[in-house]
């Protein structure tokens, strides 16, 4: 009896001290877990349920001069995605929506039938699905449409309803300026091209932190913290590119390549005094055949420019006084021999003795070849040191990145030899970007000051001016007034009397210089397969008794027999100097014959006051009138004292043009009907297909002539529509 008693007691007091131990080690782990693991532990835990998460500021706009025309713009686009095992959906609302919401999804996407669409929803809902996708790249405007569908209306918990954004970087006008403007990287050094590379610190803004918490089911909630940071977006450029102009360069210098088949070119377009560059074109042809803007010649490609720079030679021996315009050279025959080196002039048998503006205004290798070795055989560094302090050797630092460098040897450096300084007076063995050379011609025509070139105007801030950039002086005067006076001169005769014949008109005078070079192949040197390929540029400004523009036009390896540059180059430059000369009001002016009469204004050689506006006669010059938008064409009317007449009750209009006036209609536009935008501008008419929901699609420039869906039709939100314009 003892005995049992005992080894109960025992037993009792084994399992008090197990539990005791067992509380003890419970204790022990809670201690533990409490103060040495306890912030480890804590820390996981946030992980798990909270996260900070990082909001993308919106990008900033890059706008043309002025700051009205867009030429790069950020666009919203959604994924949209549905929660189909929501616990807040109701099960009736989505067995009596389903039908719906499979219907509006049809017509909204047309990729699926109503009753693909509800078996998808129906499975996605059976198999649980917390995320299913729905549709990527949908419009803001078609998310608005979502956002009011059966089931989807009941709002995010319990409609299901996810829409995640993401913006998308497009560009209004298309591939105009396109490698100008630059594009958005991913590369591990950030946005690199264009002005969206220069300017990615004002554009990209300042990103945004939230607090989120994890909920019951699976989603992520903001939570409100006292640390939450909102984004700041980003700031606009507005540049200095003038998009009309732009157009007109870029047109101009395509037809030319396609012409004369070559592989690629460049035209630059710049403000003599400010330095603001209104037109950057770049092309080159693709393997496709077709031309694009894929690289930045005019800023990046240094080459031998050619006799372009005999304007810097020549320059150089007149401000050191060695020659004077009216000495003589004796060209002799086309040829002058310096050690294994002959250089040679186009014209057989060469000019003779012709003066020194006349060696310049025929562009006379080998008058120009004597003319710097004579002056500087003993001093090269003279010479080149002339050149220095041209500033030639120096990069010009444009914002965008990928400036090619100025090559201008000094005596005694590698490849220096005792042809260098007759080679160079011409152009070669040393090499120059186009800008380059273009801001040189743009400093004799702004009488020797020297200033920047520049891209970018402002920067601002929801309309608000945050910064300015003004014009910047490299250098006050690169030499005399004296040797200004003769180079303008010279400059003036080339076109005259001299290369570039085939550019001057009635009108207005150019100045300018040709250049035809042949490119060097690093490997083969100027012949490949007995072949020579040709740069051919011309390089300029206008009018030349009053500049205002300097231009530089280079077009490289032209295929086709043809490859002067007053033939190749100079009838790019004539165009765009000729489109900004019509229709540059400051530009013109009088003439000396008769007045004459443009749609009731009169014009004559001492006044130009503009009468009160009277009915024009049949002889007066009605322009031609693109439809749109009644206001900006009233403001163009009434300054150009242009007649017209008719309906102009509505917002848009159709205008069109008879001998004496332009007379106007409304444009009649139906919320459900395809707007007619024919014969409008690009801007207007995507301004108004967008509007009606229409996704729109552009084939080339110019004014619409053609749209894919009819005038009147019933209008599909959505719905893709294609532009054809009047000039591909």
């Amino acid at each position: 009896m003892k005995t049992i008693k005992k080894v109960i007691v025992g037993r009792v007091i084994g399992l008090y001290l197990g539990f005791f131990l067992l509380a003890l080690l419970i204790v022990a782990r809670i201690l533990q877990l409490q103060i040495v693991q306890g912030e480890e532990l804590r820390q996981k835990s946030e992980e798990l349920m909270l996260k900070y998460i990082t909001i993308e500021p919106n990008r900033g706009d890059i706008y043309a001069t002025g700051g009205k025309r867009l030429l790069a713009t950020s666009v919203p686009y959604y994924e949209i995605r549905m929660d189909l095992k929501s616990s807040a959906m109701d099960v009736r609302v989505f067995q009596s929506g389903i039908d719906s919401l499979s219907l509006c999804l049809a017509r909204l996407f047309h990729d699926k039938s109503q009753g693909a669409w509800k078996r998808d929803l129906t499975k996605a809902r059976e198999n649980g699905k917390r995320y299913h996708l729905i549709r990527r790249q949908v419009s803001y405007s078609q998310l608005q449409e979502l956002k009011q569908f059966p089931i989807f209306r009941q709002g995010k918990y319990k409609g299901g309803l996810i829409y995640i954004q993401s913006n998308r970087r497009v560009r209004p006008h298309q591939l105009l300026a396109a490698r100008t403007i630059g594009s958005l990287t991913k590369s591990e050094s950030g946005n690199i091209v264009g002005i969206e590379g220069a300017y990615e610190h004002y554009l990209s803004g300042v990103q945004g932190v939230r607090l989120m918490q994890k909920t019951a089911g699976n989603l992520w909630i903001p939570l409100q913290d006292a640390n939450e940071v909102d984004p700041k977006n980003g700031y606009d450029v507005v540049t200095t590119i003038d998009v009309d102009i732009q157009d007109v360069a870029e047109n101009a210098l395509l037809k030319q390549l396609t012409r004369h088949k070559a592989h690629h070119g460049c035209a630059v377009l710049m403000e003599v005094e400010t330095g603001c560059i209104r037109a950057i074109a770049n092309l080159t042809v693709n393997e496709n055949g077709q031309y694009s803007e894929s690289y930045n010649y005019a800023i990046a490609e240094s080459t031998e420019p050619g006799s372009t720079f005999k304007l810097a030679a020549l320059m150089a021996a007149v401000e050191d006084g060695h020659v004077q315009a009216g000495d003589t050279i004796d060209t002799e025959t086309g040829s002058v021999r310096y050690y294994d080196k002959v250089i040679r002039d186009t014209r057989k048998g060469g000019y003779g003795r012709i003066t020194v503006d006349r060696v310049f205004e025929v562009s006379s290798n080998v008058g120009m070849a004597k003319i710097i070795y004579d002056s500087y055989k003993g001093k090269e560094e003279a010479f080149v040191e002339r050149l220095y302090r041209m500033h030639l050797n120096e990069p010009i630092g444009i914002e965008i990145r990928g400036e090619g460098e100025p090559l201008i040897r000094y005596p005694g450096d590698e490849y220096w030899s005792g042809i260098s300084l007759p080679m160079m007076s011409h152009g070669y063995e040393i090499q120059m970007t186009p800008l380059q050379v273009l801001n040189l011609f743009n400093t004799v025509a702004n009488n020797g000051r020297m200033v920047k070139p520049r891209m970018v105007e402002s920067i601002q801030y929801y309309g608000k001016t945050i910064k300015e950039f003004n014009t910047e002086i490299i250098d006050p005067s690169i030499c005399s007034r004296q040797t200004l006076d003769k180079m303008q001169a010279m400059l003036e005769g080339v076109v005259e009397n001299g290369t570039a014949t085939n550019l001057s008109n009635e009108n207005f005078k150019i100045a300018g210089k040709t250049g035809t070079a042949q490119i060097a192949n690093e490997k083969y040197g100027y012949r490949i397969d007995s072949k020579i390929s040709y740069q051919a540029s011309f390089a300029g400004y206008f009018p030349a008794e009053n500049p205002k523009y300097s231009c530089i036009v280079v077009v490289n390896s032209p295929t086709s027999d043809v490859y002067y540059g007053n033939l190749v180059a100079g009838p790019v430059f004539r165009e765009i100097a000729n489109k900004i000369y019509a229709t540059s009001i400051d530009l013109q002016k009088s003439l000396n014959e008769a007045p004459k009469k443009v749609a009731g204004t009169t014009f004559s050689e001492k006044s130009q006051v503009i009468p009160p506006l009277g009915r024009a006669n049949p002889h007066d010059i009605i322009p031609y009138s693109k439809s749109g938008y009644k206001k900006d064409l009233e403001v163009v009317l009434r300054e150009l004292n242009i007649p017209h007449s008719g309906e102009d009750t509505e917002d848009w209009v159709i205008t069109k043009k008879t001998d004496e006036h332009i007379h106007i209609d409304p444009l009649n536009i139906h919320d459900n009907l395809v707007p007619n935008v024919k014969e409008m501008g690009l801007s207007d008419a995507v301004y108004l297909l967008e509007n009606a929901g229409l996704q729109v699609i552009t084939r080339g420039r110019g004014k619409v002539r053609e749209q894919s869906i009819p005038p009147g039709s019933r209008l599909v939100k959505g719905e893709k529509i294609t532009l054809t314009m009047s000039f591909s």
